[in-house]
């Protein structure tokens, strides 16, 4: 299904069934990309919109605050007491959805597009490159939809923010307490990102010309540096 029959619905699909076709469809129409971006926003915020109205609140300003290291604790608490009320929490968590989502895919869009300029001399400028970060990132839905089943599956509304990653090497698969040294870090990657970076590399080889694996090294170097640094660090 291709031409005046495809929409932005059927590449909504594809992304997850056929990515290769959609991803060569987008690229002729830019405009598509306001479906998958809306959706993923609305998604996303309306998650923190119902965690923080369904959470017990005061339990997790009191675990947050248990999560603070001892030494720095004490300084911490009233702010946090302060901060941490349900309108702020909410609506701070839903405005930066929105914030974090367009720098993410603009500072994504720059990259790509330098780096396509440098090195591989296609055809395609900034906007469609921020089509590209969109649409590659829109599997991020899953990650969003597997939060909203852990609330409706929870034994209690006692659940801290970082569950909500059902997704993450920490809930699947290392299972770290809050305080130790990888659980930030792992609790930050999941397998989302590994699809994502997946979709990135498939789409830049089809979209530029480029072998799959100069492809793939394009994609994630970013993404590698940022959580190997972090990982030695932590």
């Amino acid at each position: 299904m291709t031409g005046s029959s495809y929409s932005a619905f059927n590449a909504m699909m594809d992304i997850f069934a056929s990515p290769g076709k959609a991803l060569d469809e987008v690229r002729q129409h830019m405009s598509w990309l306001w479906w998958p971006l809306l959706i993923s926003i609305l998604l996303s915020a309306g998650l923190f919109v119902y965690y923080y109205g369904w959470v017990d609140f005061p339990w997790l300003v009191e675990e947050t605050i248990r999560q603070i290291p001892a030494e720095n604790r004490a300084e911490s608490v009233d702010a946090i007491r302060k901060f941490m009320q349900p309108a702020t929490s909410t609506w701070t968590s839903a405005i930066a959805v929105v914030v974090m989502t367009f720098i993410i895919y603009t500072i994504q869009a720059s990259y790509f597009h330098l780096v396509n300029k440098l090195i591989t001399g296609a055809d395609i400028g900034s906007g469609q490159w921020f089509s590209f970060s969109v649409w590659t990132g829109f599997v991020s839905v899953f990650g969003a939809l597997a939060a909203f089943v852990a609330i409706f599956m929870a034994d209690s509304n006692q659940m801290p923010t970082q569950d909500l990653q059902v997704f993450s090497l920490n809930s699947l698969f290392l299972h770290l307490d809050s305080g130790e040294p990888l659980f930030t870090w792992a609790s930050s990657l999941t397998l989302i990102n590994f699809w994502t970076w997946f979709l990135m590399s498939i789409g830049y080889a089809r979209w530029t010309g480029a072998e799959m694996v100069k492809s793939t090294v394009i994609a994630v170097l970013p993404w590698a540096v940022i959580f190997g640094v972090w990982g030695l660090m932590a």
